[in-house]
């Protein structure tokens, strides 16, 4: 990719309707470039109708991605939802491939007490499984992004994500920066911890991570456990301004995608942050 983008997670609220059409019409509408489709409650879009919000998004020049559902959990206790997580993971895939969107992002898996190491191996094996499948029906061209987690108890910080995407094709990180404000109770909210974030991504998947860049940013709340919901930039404590300033400074490449409350506002507000740095 040449350049960041900015978007929302979800339909604008001020689009004309709800669907992920008039969504990516109104996104082109604020001179945004990126809409994440929220499949949050399983990915249920038809071929045909993927089909068209991904012609209307190429005409648009807008890139789209998609978040997985939120009942994913590749490490749970109970065997039959590991494989139910397989399904739901592998349609959001297909509706990926159908709609021309680059990549996809989820929350992986939760520890329930388990051995961080045995949990880290249930993901890389869920994954793997999950790679062959898309492989197997010819979807090559949809990237996996697990997610940085906002909690404690949930698989997916840095230092995993990392390490997963060295060791299964295919795989890079979606950089939540609220995320890992709130996992660490309120660490991770300077400059140089952004900057930190950034080398370590660098260092270990090496410069094309950070031309392929998936972000999430929103404000968000959170207490000793971890997030607890998500805020408008300004009534939060995120030092965003740094996180973007940081991300000039690498050259960073992608997409934001905003989760806030007030979506597009606080998109265009970062956008407009950002255009300034240029």
């Amino acid at each position: 990719m040449d350049t960041l983008l900015f978007g929302t997670g979800g339909t604008p609220l001020s689009a004309a309707g709800r669907s992920s059409f008039e969504g990516v019409e109104r996104i082109a509408e604020l001179g945004l470039g990126a809409m994440e489709i929220e499949f949050v409650h399983g990915a249920r879009m038809k071929a045909e109708e993927a089909q068209r919000v991904g012609s209307m998004a190429k005409a648009k020049e807008i890139l789209l991605s998609a978040h997985g559902p939120y009942y994913v959990n590749l490490a749970s206790l109970e065997p039959p939802k590991i494989e139910a997580s397989h399904h739901y993971l592998l349609n959001t895939a297909r509706a990926c491939h159908h709609l021309g969107a680059k990549w996809f992002t989820f929350h992986s898996a939760f520890y329930q007490k388990q051995d961080k190491e045995v949990v880290y191996g249930l993901v890389k094996t869920a994954l793997l499984k999950l790679k062959q499948s898309m492989h197997d029906e010819g979807i090559d061209d949809v990237m996996i992004r697990p997610e940085l987690t906002g909690k404690a108890t949930q698989f997916g910080d840095l230092d995993e994500l990392i390490r997963l995407s060295q060791e299964v094709v295919g795989v890079l990180p979606c950089i939540d920066f609220a995320h890992a404000h709130a996992r660490t109770g309120g660490k991770n909210n300077t400059a140089e911890e952004f900057g930190a974030i950034m080398t370590a991504l660098e260092k270990g998947l090496g410069r094309a991570m950070l031309d392929h860049m998936y972000i999430h940013m929103s404000g968000i709340a959170y207490s000793d456990k971890g997030e607890q919901h998500h805020l408008v930039l300004e009534e939060s404590d995120l030092k965003w301004r740094e996180i973007l300033d940081v991300l000039r400074e690498f050259d960073v490449k992608g997409e934001v995608v905003c989760e806030s409350p007030n979506l597009e506002e606080d998109a265009l507000l970062m956008q407009k942050y950002y255009k300034v740095l240029e």
